[in-house]
């Protein structure tokens, strides 16, 4: 994509801005610029030239819209242009602030609207069958010891898969709590089970890289001794998911979701899920309401008699 010198320099530094100030996640970071990237390459078209921070500073809310239904036509939902056009309004706020350009169309523009989803959860026996059978299918024992280990963390702890892959030897559980980092880098502490710090000690007493003096060593390690990648967590769940039958729902995700869920039938207020979860705002974790709700409905009309 090619750009003028001056918006070329100034997306350059949003982009510092992003990764070293706002410490954004990778994923937020790619996304970002893809999105941006995508727009910036709209409006070269539009121009037929390589766009100016002066023609920035003159997109119309028309030429906006034509962006986002461009995006439409080439198949993006709802959700994926309101992120796209997300990432667009943070590069423009970001110029606005530094008093380097402004643009008054991109306040009028609307954002699509997002279809309203729920968690997907497991069912408690899914979710207890899915760790019984993690590893089964590995070669190496201490892969299926990793696998057992990873999933046991997921659902015990309720981490995301970014989170936990992301931990070092360093994190390892203390005092019967894990410290986790989180969206925004935000650190939030964890209380660990029994047996998650079990499985734990298990896997890296035959992990053949674990070396507990080098405390910057990751976690979860991969066949060749490097961080355990998403991918590879992802298709070892497929692989239960195929061996147990279960749902397309049955994710390493979906772990976090049924700890929340599970927390939440079995007693847990909202507010202390939002902690365990580290939730921003205690929106996000109301939808876990809606989850029993909707089980709730199920059972009644399964058992009624006039259902």
């Amino acid at each position: 994509m090619f750009l003028a010198p001056d918006l070329q320099e100034q997306t350059q530094r949003w982009t510092d801005y992003l990764r070293v100030e706002k410490n954004v996640s990778k994923h937020t970071l790619r996304a970002y610029r893809a999105d941006l990237e995508h727009f910036l390459t709209f409006l070269a078209d539009h121009y037929a030239r390589p766009p100016s921070l002066n023609d920035l500073s003159e997109t119309s809310i028309r030429d906006f819209r034509a962006w986002l239904s461009r995006k439409a036509a080439d198949g993006a939902g709802n959700a994926s242009r309101a992120r796209s056009l997300s990432g667009v309004k943070n590069f423009l706020r970001w110029l606005d602030r530094q008093g380097i350009m402004h643009n008054s169309a991109i306040a009028s523009v609307r954002t699509p609207k997002k279809p309203h989803k729920i968690p997907r959860p497991l069912a408690e026996a899914h979710a207890m069958k899915v760790l019984e059978m993690a590893g089964e299918l590995a070669r190496d024992d201490w892969i299926a010891a990793r696998d057992r280990a990873l999933f046991t963390l997921l659902y015990g702890c309720g981490l995301r898969i970014d989170e936990a892959l992301s931990l070092n030897i360093a994190d390892l559980p203390q005092g019967g709590f894990i410290r986790v980092r989180g969206k925004g880098n935000k650190e939030r502490q964890v209380p660990v089970l029994a047996v998650v710090e079990k499985m734990l000690a298990e896997y890296h007493a035959l992990n053949p890289f674990f070396n507990a003096q080098n405390t910057h060593q990751p976690l979860f390690t991969g066949m060749r001794g490097g961080r355990l990648n998403q991918g590879m967590a992802q298709k070892a769940m497929r692989q239960i998911r195929s061996l147990l039958s279960l749902p397309e729902n049955a994710t390493p995700h979906a772990l976090r979701h049924s700890f929340a869920t599970h927390l939440l039938q079995n007693g847990a207020n909202l507010r202390e899920i939002q902690e365990l979860l580290g939730h921003a705002s205690l929106s996000t974790t109301q939808r876990y309401t809606e989850v029993n709700a909707e089980e709730l409905m199920r059972i009644y009309k399964a058992a009624h008699p006039r259902a």
